[in-house]
């Protein structure tokens, strides 16, 4: 298991939970008030720098407080291949199966989830490195390496793993998306669980936004 180096206590768990959504909030509130008034043709571009350099920093503090968990064990042709079974299986049961009864369930949150499409297909570039790369690495990281590796050991796998799947649906912050991201990250943690590799779980995460993503430009 790709456990941090230190042990984890749950409130500095929860500590680097809130640090993650403070970052996110506050690459947001610089997109809004500063990077489209000064420069709105770039902006998306401008957000995704700021985003990028703000997840390395992060990933860094991790790395100093012992905490980042390894990346590169258990990646096996076995693991490879379940990683890239859960996309293909998140995409049919979620964007084909549970998304659409959650749109109609959900209108105002539709309506959400329906304005941040559209800003994807407005930047497609910027929203690919975004989606595609910096998302999986940093929620993974966060949800399954530092919360259910972490906490796994010294409060018993129910808790890790709730609090991992919790946690990575709040991440969405829209409720249609969070109840899809509660499936998506009980098989995550059930995928990083059975193989033990956080980057397994990155790379499916990774393939299932990708193949979304393609199907949302073709759409």
């Amino acid at each position: 298991m790709t456990a941090p180096e230190s042990p984890l206590g749950l409130g500095q768990a929860l500590g680097w939970c809130g640090g993650y959504v403070g970052l996110l909030l506050l690459c947001a509130l610089a997109d809004v008030a500063l990077w489209r008034r000064v420069c709105p043709a770039a902006s998306p571009w401008l957000n995704l720098g700021m985003l990028a350099l703000a997840s390395l920093c992060y990933l860094r503090l991790l790395e100093g407080a012992g905490l980042l968990p390894r990346f590169w064990g258990n990646v096996t042709p076995k693991n490879i291949f379940l990683a890239l079974a859960c996309a293909l299986l998140f995409f049919l049961t979620l964007d084909k199966g549970l998304d659409p009864l959650l749109d109609r369930w959900f209108p105002q949150s539709q309506q959400a989830y329906a304005e941040g499409l559209a800003a994807l297909r407005a930047a497609p570039g910027p929203a690919l490195v975004r989606v595609c790369l910096i998302a999986p690495v940093m929620e993974e990281t966060l949800t399954r390496g530092l919360l259910l590796g972490g906490l796994r050991e010294a409060y018993g796998l129910p808790l890790a793993l709730c609090l991992s799947v919790g946690v990575f649906a709040l991440l969405h912050f829209n409720l249609a998306q969070t109840l899809s991201a509660a499936v998506c990250g009980l098989v995550l943690g059930a995928l990083y669980l059975h193989s033990g590799s956080l980057l397994c779980c990155i790379l499916a995460h990774a393939a299932y936004n990708f193949v979304s993503y393609l199907a949302l430009l073709r759409a």
